[in-house]
């Protein structure tokens, strides 16, 4: 009996353990086990007619939503996610137009309306008809057995079929009304007290007693009460009647104009967006129109298919939660990066747009083409790696070939142009110095490459070296390895452009590296990348001068010590220091971090030996320590390469609040009240706990996830394929991510 005892209390851990998401794997590293998860996102509905105010949103049993305004009915009309609708007149039933509706609401999940005579819907086949002689009525609900209470004022009716079963008074002007039937009583609000009424004993009740109450909900099965006002809100505990705590001020936003329990989730409406209550007593915030059509809240319902309903001053938002996967998630990327940023084989954004219109941009070219379609490139390697997919292996050809011509639309052998685009569609003149003319007269290609494409380029094509079994492809990669970094050693480790010239930032040689103090970061920086690319280099062509070179700066130049500093060195550099050493240190550059990490791919994977390997990895983690409050989704999951001490459910948190719209809507969080502000610092830090992606601003891996507001009102579209497809492939790869 024992035995059988512990063989079934075996088989209870395995399948207690195969339920968690995150697990260790064969090697000891962490693994996420895709489980479906909500993704939120919003289809919207803009309403635009001057003189025309919004009220009140409601849906019905059949999906079917009316929004209720100053002048009638409204519906939402042909919107879809990332394709915003309108609000319209509906004249469903022509009869309504003739109504002066005065309240909305969903009853039995039917549209109940009241108007100046009466309470009434369409369902039912019509037949619910209450008169309530009120000419003033401006609020109504319902209990069970279609038996309603209206109000006007002060002034309270409860009604079923042609009876009045009682009327009373309040002692303030009424707020908001609703049942509650897991308590059986109608609850109301006025701006000071909290109040119940029962129709079985048929008399009003004083639950509490306050001041200055804007908005309640009645939520938890009816056992507390949420009650906002101008300056946070208060819990109140229905079955004590006693307030539970102080008023919570550290919101969002404190000036609170709806709550609504939605599902088993308490939402708040602002002036500034509305705001959403979660298990660990912080706030989802939906702010700016990658959420919402105007910020101003107005009413909030429970909509179809699992959504909240927001109506703005604007307009109406329909938050979707949509049960999905990473890889759902990933394949839902995937077209977007086809199907609107693919420029010539550059993986590009989408720019001038007007207010989101995905119609209305135009792919234009960067000054990091070769950098963010290196990173996109990457993703695809990492995606065939793993998939063997043929679609993944076009993709990389065709993007191969776009990273090819950079190198052969020049005349200088083995220098990367940062971009080209057809003759006539850019004003060389106006930028002399980047733009030039290509041999070909049909095309122009710009000039000035920086450090941060060529260790974008050195990343992907070791990669595609490594892992693509496809000779034809791997080989091209190695052939422009080759090439650009043949064109760094033969000129002294820079990057020589058309004119002969240093450009401004493709710089490794020891003279400019080691001209910096040692707190400057482009002295690490610029050690720790070149190193790295010459090990790949070598790696892949077996050519003794890039490991004699690499080895040279190393020892006799001080590389090694220099790319092994500590991060907690890195500073402002001393105040006696040049010009140009000053501007580079005067606050951390996060474009530095991509490229230290992209670099770290050749650092570690291809490392002359296990004496640097053991160095170059605790150079590595002693970054991502200092990059770890940012929780960026690719540091962590380059960190997996090197250790299984790294921040997996971080990286999947990344991953899963990125907001699958990625238009630049202006987003704005530098005024709320719910976020703790530090004191200036060197990298720019501004609160104790980075917010998630879907509150701030879209961002490349290149900027500060801890700036509070930015966006441009929806002028361009970034690509997934470097923020989010790079590291979900790259934690594919790696094995810390697994498929559904």
């Amino acid at each position: 009996m024992k035995k059988y005892s512990f063989i079934a209390l075996i088989i209870l851990t395995i399948i207690l353990a195969l339920d968690m998401n995150i697990m260790a794997g064969d090697k000891g590293k962490p693994v996420h086990y895709d489980a479906p998860f909500l993704q939120d996102y919003s289809i919207k509905y803009y309403f635009e007619q001057p003189g025309i105010s919004l009220k009140k949103v409601a849906a019905d049993r059949n999906g079917k939503i009316q929004v209720l305004s100053s002048e009638g009915l409204l519906h939402p009309h042909d919107g879809a996610f990332l394709y915003p609708g309108t609000l319209e007149k509906d004249g469903t039933y022509r009869p309504m137009a003739d109504k002066n509706l005065k309240d909305l609401a969903s009853y039995q999940q039917q549209l109940v309306y009241l108007d100046e005579e009466a309470v009434l819907s369409n369902a039912w086949a019509g037949k619910p008809f209450l008169k309530h002689q009120m000419p003033g009525a401006n609020l109504f609900a319902g209990a069970e057995d279609f038996t309603f209470m209206v109000v006007e004022g002060r002034d309270l009716k409860l009604l079923k079929g042609t009876d009045q079963l009682w009327k009373g008074k309040t002692t303030d002007q009424v707020l908001d009304l609703k049942y509650v039937s897991s308590t059986g009583k109608f609850w109301i609000l006025t701006p000071g007290t909290l109040q119940t009424f029962s129709p079985q004993k048929m008399e009003l009740e004083t639950v509490f007693k306050g001041m200055g109450f804007t908005a309640f909900d009645v939520v938890a099965f009816g056992t507390k009460t949420i009650i906002g006002t101008a300056n946070g809100y208060i819990e109140v505990n229905n079955l004590s009647k006693t307030q539970a705590g102080s008023i919570n001020s550290n919101l969002p936003v404190s000036e609170i104009l709806k709550i609504k329990e939605v599902g088993e989730n308490v939402w708040f409406g602002s002036p500034e967006g509305a705001f959403m209550l979660r298990d660990d007593g912080k706030f989802n915030y939906y702010f700016g129109e990658r959420w919402l059509p105007g910020n101003r809240v107005i009413d909030m319902a429970e909509g179809p298919d699992n959504s909240v309903l927001i109506l703005t001053d604007k307009g109406l938002a329909q938050i979707c939660m949509k049960e999905i996967t990473l890889h759902k998630k990933a394949m839902y990327f995937e077209k977007q990066v086809r199907l609107r940023h693919i420029r010539n084989g550059f993986n590009a954004t989408l720019n001038g747009m007007k207010n989101g219109d995905l119609s209305t941009g135009h792919l234009s070219d960067s000054d990091n083409d070769g950098l963010w379609t290196s990173m996109y490139l990457g993703s695809q390697v990492f995606r065939y790696a793993v998939t063997h997919s043929e679609e993944a292996l076009q993709n990389c050809i065709e993007s191969l070939d776009a990273m090819e011509r950079l190198y052969t639309i020049n005349p200088v052998p083995g220098f990367p142009s940062r971009s080209f685009e057809r003759s006539g569609y850019i004003n060389i003149l106006s930028d002399p110095e980047r733009w030039q003319h290509s041999p070909d007269p049909e095309w122009d290609w710009k000039a000035t490459t920086s450090s941060d494409e060529a260790i974008g380029h050195v990343f992907v094509f070791g990669a595609i070296a490594e892992l693509v079994d496809v000779e034809p492809v791997r080989a091209k990669a190695v052939r422009l390895l080759d090439g650009l970094m043949q064109h760094i050693v033969d000129n002294d480790f820079y990057l020589v452009d058309y004119d002969g010239k240093p450009t401004t930032w493709g710089r490794w040689n020891p003279e400019y590296v080691n001209g910096f103090p040692t707190s400057v970061g482009d002295r690490k920086l610029n050690s720790s990348n070149i190193v790295a690319m010459l090990q790949t280099a070598y790696h892949f062509t077996k050519k003794e001068i890039y490991k004699e070179k690499a080895f040279e700066l190393m020892h006799d130049y001080g590389y090694l010590e220099n790319l092994m500093r500590p991060m907690e060195e890195i500073g402002k550099a001393p105040e006696n220091s040049g010009d140009w050493a000053q501007m580079l240190s005067s606050a951390w550059n996060h474009s530095d971090d991509e490229m230290y990490f992209l670099g770290y791919w050749g650092l570690d994977r291809y490392a002359f030996n296990d004496t640097l390997k053991t160095m170059f990895r605790e150079s590595i983690m002693d970054h991502w320590e200092l990059e770890r409050p940012e929780k960026d989704g690719l540091w962590n999951l380059f960190t997996a390469m090197v250790s299984n001490e790294f921040d997996l459910e971080e990286a999947v948190w990344y991953l899963q609040e990125y907001p699958m719209d990625l238009i630049s809507w202006t987003m704005k969080n530098s005024h709320r009240k719910d976020i703790r502000l530090v004191t200036d610092n060197f990298r720019k830090q501004t609160t104790e706990e980075v917010l998630p992606p879907d509150e701030l601003p879209v961002r490349r891996h290149n900027a500060n996830r801890f700036g509070l507001d930015g966006g441009n009102n929806g002028h361009s579209e970034s690509s997934a394929g470097d923020i989010w497809l790079l590291p979900y492939w790259l934690g594919r790869y790696l094995g810390v991510i697994e498929c559904p």
